[in-house]
């Protein structure tokens, strides 16, 4: 056996993938920056599209984490506020093909994936693969609480709404959250998309 073969076997390749958004991309990388930090055995690919790569960069990438690249089959992240459900609906559809044909690629045999954990199809591919999948909660503690708790915001008539009409409405009814206006949720909260009854 080589040294390459050694090091195949010794090694962990874990492929990360973010929701490719702002408050995404830079927690998923900050895990994956800890989780190199705490074993040497650990290669990581982090995977974004073409244009992520672009705001991001890869010069300055820790040691074990390097990058791949999927086509960019989303809208661009500099209109995506102009039609938001358009943009998750293409993230949730277009994404899995080109993430799947990039695991292909690999040399070393993908041992688990971390998706985040508002994409579903990772899971798909993981299970046609045989491949491990680890949903990662990129966001605070009280946004995980919104979501857990949506059905509280349908009951009180708070899902979907106009924020420009109601949005200095209070929500007190959240456990674990203090009073918060509407505006101040997530927009992925105030209006009807893909993901959200």
């Amino acid at each position: 056996m080589d040294s390459d073969d050694t090091e195949r076997s010794r090694s962990c390749h874990v492929v990360a993938v973010p929701f490719p958004g702002r408050g995404h991309v830079n927690p998923m990388m900050n895990f994956c920056e800890l989780l190199v930090s705490r074993r040497d055995d650990i290669l990581i690919t982090f995977v974004v599209t073409e244009e992520w790569l672009g705001f991001i960069g890869s010069d300055n990438n820790p040691p074990r984490i390097r990058f791949g690249t999927i086509p960019n089959v989303i809208p661009s992240e500099r209109v995506r506020a102009d039609d938001i459900p358009g943009f998750i609906e293409a993230v949730l559809t277009k994404m899995e093909g080109p993430f799947e044909r990039l695991l292909d690629g690999f040399e070393l045999p993908v041992t688990t994936i971390v998706a985040d954990t508002f994409l579903f199809w990772p899971v798909r591919i993981g299970n046609r693969r045989n491949i491990p999948v680890v949903s990662f909660w990129t966001m605070a503690a009280s946004v995980f609480s919104m979501f857990h708790h949506f059905d509280l915001l349908l009951q009180n008539g708070h899902h979907p709404i106009d924020i420009s009409e109601r949005g200095d409405e209070r929500v007190d009814y959240i456990p674990g959250l203090s009073a918060t206006r509407i505006a101040d949720f997530p927009a992925l909260l105030h209006h009807k998309n893909p993901i959200l009854p």
